[in-house]
């Protein structure tokens, strides 16, 4: 196994069911492998007693540290703060909730030592467990999203990976407010390699991530990582310009040629309001774009910290 040091990023959101488990099966894998290691909870603003467990867990084992958020900034918060802080040469991303099996991290230790990989990413083979439209809405949001833009997205892709050091830093150094995770790990590069494994269900707790926010989600990704839907939008305008071009002389050469009075009222509401909505559907896209910007130069943190018992840690980042 490696000899240096390896940090466990762990973003939490109200999981102090969970994180009893996770904690004790991180640990038990940990020393059972004979690794140097840190496991950094990220609290992202929970309301339950995560907190008080992470306080209570830091005081006996000096492996375990911990940063809490001043509120909820979300799950892309949280991980930019444990790439930002973790001091290991390795660094895992895992979830609390235990679908992402720690089990499987000894494998890809020995990976990133023996191949020449920069990363050992995991994937889901299947879906089980899961609403058969959401995964129906994933399987197409991955096949649209490497279609439109330069991000390298796997279906099934998950969070949980194990990275070199020279990776953390690339993805450090990319400080956008607006982050899509998977889409960065895409698109700095390094050399990946998949891991698949089979579905693992929650171990406790409930999921933070209904449909809306995961479309939410989607749509953060798709905007952050290509320009398709403006080009979309220019493309529709066009057309319809076009079309509505076309209409006109229509309208033109049938009055003067059949002296026909303008009729149709119905029609010409529905191609009004026809068009009015493709209008306000491509403002949208613009508008899209234009709050993401807003929001970039408005260089607002990432996240603000509360407290932490870890050393030489920014509150605001």
């Amino acid at each position: 196994m490696i000899k240096e040091k390896i940090s466990i990023i762990v973003p939490c959101y109200n999981e102090q069911e969970s994180l009893p488990i996770f904690y004790k099966e991180i640990t038990t894998l940990l020393e059972k492998i004979n690794i140097d290691y840190e496991i950094l909870f990220i609290n992202d603003g929970s309301r339950d007693k995560t907190l008080n467990f992470l306080k209570e867990t830091s005081e006996i084992d000096i492996n375990v540290k911990y940063i809490s958020f001043s509120r909820n900034f979300g799950k892309e918060a949280a991980m930019y703060a444990g790439f930002c802080n973790a001091s290991g040469d390795y660094v895992a991303v895992m979830d609390a909730d235990m679908q992402d099996p720690p089990s499987l991290l000894p494998e890809m230790i020995k990976m990133l030592e023996e191949k020449e990989y920069d990363s050992i990413a995991t994937r889901r083979v299947n879906r089980e467990g899961e609403p058969v439209i959401r995964s129906w809405f994933a399987r197409k949001f991955y096949q649209i999203i490497n279609k439109i833009s330069d991000a390298d997205i796997v279906d099934g892709a998950r969070d949980f990976r194990l990275m070199k050091r020279e990776m953390v830093d690339a993805i450090v150094s990319m400080g956008e407010y607006n982050r899509f995770s998977k889409g960065i790990f895409g698109w700095i590069g390094f050399k990946t390699y998949w891991m698949p494994y089979e579905n693992v269900e929650r171990i406790a707790g409930e999921t933070k991530w209904n449909f809306w926010k995961l479309f939410k989600y989607a749509i953060d990704g798709i905007v952050n990582f290509s320009q398709v839907p403006l080009n979309i939008a220019s493309w529709f305008g066009m057309i319809m310009t076009v079309i509505s071009f076309l209409f006109l002389i229509f309208i033109v050469v049938r009055r003067l040629i059949f002296g026909d009075p303008v009729a149709g009222w119905a029609s010409q509401v529905c191609i009004t309001i026809f068009i009015g909505g493709i209008q306000l559907f491509c403002i949208g896209i613009m508008g899209q774009y234009i709050a993401k910007t807003y929001m970039e130069t408005k260089k607002r943190p990432h996240y603000i910290i509360a407290e932490t018992n870890k050393k030489d840690v920014e509150k605001i980042k």
